[in-house]
């Protein structure tokens, strides 16, 4: 049994497009790896990592206490054709919307178990970014994963093709079944100015990092930045 009980006009809110609603400082694309390495057990450490994340109450503080909110979105990557879109775009407003959006992942139900395709999860949320709330002057995407790239284009090859202008990408890296997957990621993933790698050793370790990356992603934008980053091309 679902561990969130909301009413169906609060579910109704994570399919409304959050440019109809009040300005956000921050829009967050959230990729997480689905492949045939991301057995069922990590599949659940992962999916109740990121549960427990919007339940923590410095995030939902983070998340609450600034008068502009952050608009979310969250997908799921695999093989080169295998992305799906958990929850479109959602601004994360209120206690309501937040729980909403938790509930989807919990009942979401796992549609990928293929290779591993990082160039492709970088195209998804590029494209995802692109059609973010207009008023959100803050573009990141957040990649999860715990391999190289092994099927469709590498990553050189997507950002030589443009359209990452004014979007950071971070990544939240799990290292159990290869031990040079960090080192890959910081050189062919991150991007963008304060791009950073979460690490998790084994996936049991995955809640602990994507907590503190969430929380240093809602945080680091709030630090006296003044200046607006560069918008999409």
């Amino acid at each position: 049994m679902s561990r969130f009980r909301l009413p169906f006009i609060a579910l109704l809110a994570l399919g409304l497009s959050a440019s109809s609603a009040s300005a956000c400082r921050l829009a967050l694309a959230l990729g997480f790896d689905v492949s045939r390495s991301v057995d069922g057990a990590d599949y659940r450490n992962q999916t109740d990592g990121i549960i427990a994340a919007f339940a923590n109450p410095v995030v939902r503080d983070l998340l609450l206490r600034p008068e502009q909110p952050v608009a979310v979105a969250v997908y799921e990557w695999a093989g080169q054709y295998r992305q799906t879109l958990l929850a479109d775009w959602v601004l994360l407003d209120s206690a309501e919307t937040i729980d909403a959006l938790a509930q989807r992942i919990e009942t979401h139900h796992r549609v990928d178990n293929s290779l591993t395709a990082v160039g492709s999860a970088l195209v998804y949320g590029r494209d995802l970014l692109s059609r973010a709330p207009q008023d959100c002057p803050w573009h990141t995407l957040d990649l999860a994963g715990d391999g190289q790239n092994n099927d469709g284009y590498a990553p050189a090859r997507i950002y030589a093709e443009g359209g990452f202008d004014g979007i950071v990408v971070n990544g939240l890296v799990i290292g159990e079944h290869d031990p040079e997957v960090r080192a890959w990621y910081e050189r062919h993933v991150l991007h963008g100015p304060g791009a950073f790698a979460e690490y998790a050793v084994t996936h049991a370790e995955f809640a602990d990092a994507f907590l503190r990356k969430l929380i240093r992603e809602l945080t680091e934008p709030m630090l006296g930045m003044t200046e607006v980053p560069a918008t999409q091309g």
